[in-house]
């Protein structure tokens, strides 16, 4: 980063102490990963000086012969790993790829049906802060008060009293594997639209560890980072039938050109999603996650579920005396990122909810395996017991430096191998 440091140090700064968190600490926030140094370079690319408006074949800028080409490339991978009729790769992020499912299939004040908010569902699942609640007649289900479980029966029953014409499936804090069938049947019985966000999970479901909704879906959407392990994107996977009205929605529905490094990044992802490596990287993911969740149950801290079928967990600190955000901030200041989240049926406010969520995709791309879910367990126990201990923070932020130095994270070597050589 030669130029930058010459032209703009002090961005060139930033990026380097971002570098250096990035490095150095725990990232347990579930959404969160580390790209390979391929589509960290490839986001980079020259492909970032096009614009493109339209689909291959059909453009409205001429000079496309290539961006045709990486776009294809990118679908028919997509198509290939989950299995899907028709995939659009363009959409910004999972937000814009949910309002455009939306808009493909809705009006303004059409029902929608989705996990609520507070029990683990996502913005733009029906959140009345959200677009999709604002614009919709946004319904919810909730998680059943004993088991903190979905309770299909009662989710057939809101889905008949309501008539939804989109159903959603999908979370951004739900630790258990959904049910696509039982939701398949409850979108059929209703007359409804099934769609599927599987943004968090969808690596799970790419190296074959999480069951895939794309056979029982007529609409996936997905994020491209998070637990996929590619560059902040996403995409549309839907049945043949609906394809026209997806891409329309898309553009010129809800954006204009797609962002072509991205498009090119999304298909060096998607190669290494393909890969047997990669399903030994999901497969880590689920049994690290489980590992540091009964760790952590065994000392003494709760989980909704009592624990976790995917790459995430959702902790209750209830009993610990302590917010969700007071431990977040501590535990980032000893060098563990988690990010506080709400609970079901929480009676703080989101902005000081009671738990905090993690996840172990990142950690996970780093090398770490079981016997490191032990560690960080002993980190995050010791934190929370002490969260106002500054000596002790800044010793624990200090061990997990060096811990992390054994480490090095993707596109992060040179960093961890200073430390070593120090």
């Amino acid at each position: 980063m030669e130029n930058v440091k010459d032209l703009d140090p002090e961005i060139y700064a930033l990026v380097k102490q971002e570098e250096k968190r990035q490095s150095d600490k725990i990232r347990l926030i579930a959404s969160e990963n580390y790209v390979s140094l391929a589509v960290l370079q490839t986001t980079g690319s020259v492909l970032t000086n096009k614009y493109s408006e339209g689909y291959a074949g059909k453009r409205y800028y001429e000079g496309q012969q290539i961006i045709d080409q990486v776009e294809q490339l990118a679908i028919l991978r997509a198509k290939d790993l989950f299995g899907a009729e028709h995939v659009n790769v363009q959409p910004y992020s999972g937000s814009p790829a949910n309002i455009a499912t939306y808009l493909a299939f809705l009006n303004p004040g059409d029902t929608i049906l989705g996990m609520a908010l507070p029990h683990g569902g996502h913005l733009t699942h029906g959140a009345q802060v959200s677009i999709s609640g604002r614009y919709f007649d946004a319904q919810s289900y909730e998680l059943d008060a004993m088991t903190g479980l979905l309770n299909y029966d009662s989710i057939r029953k809101k889905a008949l009293a309501v008539r939804p014409k989109i159903l959603i499936a999908g979370h951004s804090a739900y630790p258990r594997i959904l049910d696509f069938a039982r939701f398949r049947a409850i979108a059929d019985e209703v007359g409804a639209l099934l769609m599927v966000d599987m943004a968090h999970f969808a690596g799970l479901v790419a190296g074959g560890v999480h069951p895939s909704p794309v056979p029982y879906a007529d609409v996936v959407t997905t994020t491209t980072h998070k637990s996929l392990r590619g560059p902040r994107g996403a995409m549309i996977l839907c049945k043949a039938k609906h394809a026209q009205a997806i891409d329309k929605a898309v553009f010129p529905g809800v954006q204009g050109g797609p962002h072509d490094n991205t498009t090119a990044a999304i298909a060096v992802a998607l190669k290494e999603a393909a890969s047997e490596s990669f399903k030994e990287y999901a497969a880590q993911i689920v049994k690290n996650a489980k590992i540091l969740a009964e760790s952590l149950m065994a000392k003494g801290f709760t989980l909704i579920t009592n624990g976790t079928d995917n790459h995430l967990m959702l902790v209750d600190l209830t009993n610990k005396n302590i917010s969700g955000k007071e431990a977040a901030k501590a535990l980032d200041k000893a060098g563990v990122v988690v990010n506080y989240n709400a609970i079901p049926f929480d009676k703080r406010k989101p902005f000081d909810p009671s738990g905090i969520r993690m996840g172990t995709p990142a950690l996970t791309s780093r090398g770490f395996k079981e016997k490191e879910m032990y560690l960080v367990s002993d980190f995050i126990e010791k934190v929370i017991a002490n969260p106002n201990n500054e000596m002790l923070l800044q010793q624990t932020a200090e061990e997990i430096r060096v811990l992390c130095s054994k480490f090095p994270a993707p596109g992060l070597e040179h960093l961890c191998k200073a430390v070593v050589q120090q």
